[in-house]
């Protein structure tokens, strides 16, 4: 063999041992109150192309939960790494990131860019205000918000006197560009299209399907707003499901209920519009995120770039007599996820066991090398389900809604734990829509006695916000 020949095997097994070891680039895609109608497909009729054909290409979690179930907090723990019993932000509008310990500590976006990343971030991020000037050392771009807009138009306002510009359904004619969400995406395609010599974290978050309901009027004209086609009330919706619940559970469905009578014609015209409405919204976001995949896909960067998609938290339209989230409910915790490896590492397969959002920063860390930051991290690294979907996974999901208002969740049960000692527990094999509470059964003490266990012994004093 010349010396030609040895010189081209040389030249590329190095070019192959430095691929190797390249640093993955990430893009992690947070929706905005995503809950599991299309993603998981629980909801016959509900369209998500783009997720449809990205979970193909992924690992899809079936069991995937936030730690609380509200946007800032759930964000805050996304971020930070840490629960919300640690931090005391269990609530929407407790401005976590200007307190303690947040003020203080370290953010995942943070630890990309002392780890040598470049950082790009649009859309809905923490949602939560953070200390002058730290945005901008966080990202390297120009971050844009752009908000909920567009608003209800009055004539199509439900409720509230017509005073709510979040509650309704209205179908837009105005151009796409309307949107935060499009205008976002059109900017993280301009960024992968840009030639980059470090590696990248791009997170890219939506604002649907969030209300208000409003998206481009081609998305409401996929769906029949009288619902001929489609099953309504929802799926898992039941007129007595409040029956066997504890007292602080009805507190919790009643945050975010009805913003209408809740009685006749009417009534079930209204809801019938709001479901329309977030439907048409889900789809929508599928769409958008549908182009920033897309637009990687294309790209010099497909190869190397791992893909998380998910959500801040669930969403309720009806079940439970409730209305959007602040529950510790399935619909309100389960927040659906898919994570697309480099290579596409065993794609198209379901794993069934329960992680949390938390558990992102960590896994991170350890999939992209990363300088540790300097705080303990409550989450556990996913890479070994990532690595092997079928391994055996112990520990549940926690999601906490307040001082002592805990869930937690295994692939079987869900178990809920209010101030006052009242508890809930499901068995989701038999009963997946949650309607029958078992917590009062004898066979299932050691059932409980078990989830009790993971309850925290000590609750961080809460920093605030409205709880509704």
């Amino acid at each position: 063999m010349n010396r030609r020949i040895w010189s081209f095997i040389a030249l590329t097994l190095l070019s192959l041992s430095l691929n190797a070891a390249k640093q993955p680039n990430v893009i992690l895609i947070i929706a905005d109150d995503l809950n599991h109608y299309g993603f998981y497909e629980t909801y016959p009729g509900v369209k998500m192309p783009a997720m449809d054909s990205f979970k193909e290409q992924s690992i899809t979690f079936q069991h995937a939960y936030c730690a609380s179930p509200v946007c800032g907090p759930s964000r805050a723990a996304i971020f930070s790494g840490l629960y919300p019993h640690h931090t005391g932000a269990y609530l929407n509008g407790s401005d976590p990131w200007r307190k303690a310990p947040l003020d203080n500590t370290e953010s995942m976006i943070e630890v990309f860019k002392r780890s040598g990343y470049t950082t790009w971030g649009g859309g809905k991020l923490t949602h939560a205000k953070l200390a002058e000037g730290r945005e901008k050392a966080m990202y390297d771009n120009e971050v844009f918000h752009g908000g909920f807009k567009p608003y209800l138009d009055e004539e199509y306002r439900i409720g509230d006197g017509g005073s709510n510009k979040f509650w309704g359904s209205q179908p837009w004619e105005g151009p796409d560009s309307d949107f935060p969400d499009v205008v976002n995406a059109e900017k993280a395609i301009e960024f992968l299209e840009q030639e980059h010599e470090k590696p990248f974290l791009m997170v890219y978050g939506l604002w649907r399907p969030h209300n208000p309901y409003t998206a481009p009027k081609r998305f409401f004209d996929m769906y029949d707003e009288d619902f001929k086609n489609m099953e309504f009330p929802p799926p898992g919706y039941d007129e007595a499901d409040l029956d066997d619940i504890p007292p602080y559970g009805h507190k919790l469905s009643a945050i975010w209920g009805h913003r209408w009578e809740n009685s006749g014609i009417e009534y079930m015209d209204n809801w019938k519009r709001i479901v329309w409405g977030y439907v048409a919204c889900t789809t929508f976001a599928d769409w958008s995120m549908g182009r920033v995949i897309e637009a990687l896909d294309k790209s010099d960067y497909a190869d190397n770039t791992i893909v998380i998609v998910t959500s801040d938290n669930g969403y309720h339209l009806g079940e439970k007599n409730h209305f959007e989230k602040a529950t510790l409910w399935e619909l309100s915790a389960l927040t659906p996820t898919a994570i697309r490896l480099p290579g596409q590492k065993n794609a198209g397969t379901v794993a069934k066991q329960p992680i949390n959002t938390i558990d992102l920063f960590p896994t991170l860390i350890e999939m992209c090398g990363l300088e540790s930051p300097e705080h303990q991290l409550d989450g556990t690294s996913i890479k070994p389900i990532l690595d092997d979907p079928t391994i055996d996974w112990k520990q549940p999901a926690i999601t906490t809604y307040g001082e002592k208002v805990f869930s937690a969740r295994t692939p079987k049960f869900r178990y809920i734990q209010y101030p006052d000692g009242e508890e809930e527990l499901y068995d989701h094999d038999e009963d997946p829509h949650e309607i029958h509470n078992l917590a009062d059964q004898k066979k299932f003490q050691k059932v409980l006695k078990k989830f009790r266990s993971y309850i925290p012994e000590e609750w961080a004093p809460s920093q605030g916000g409205r709880n509704g």
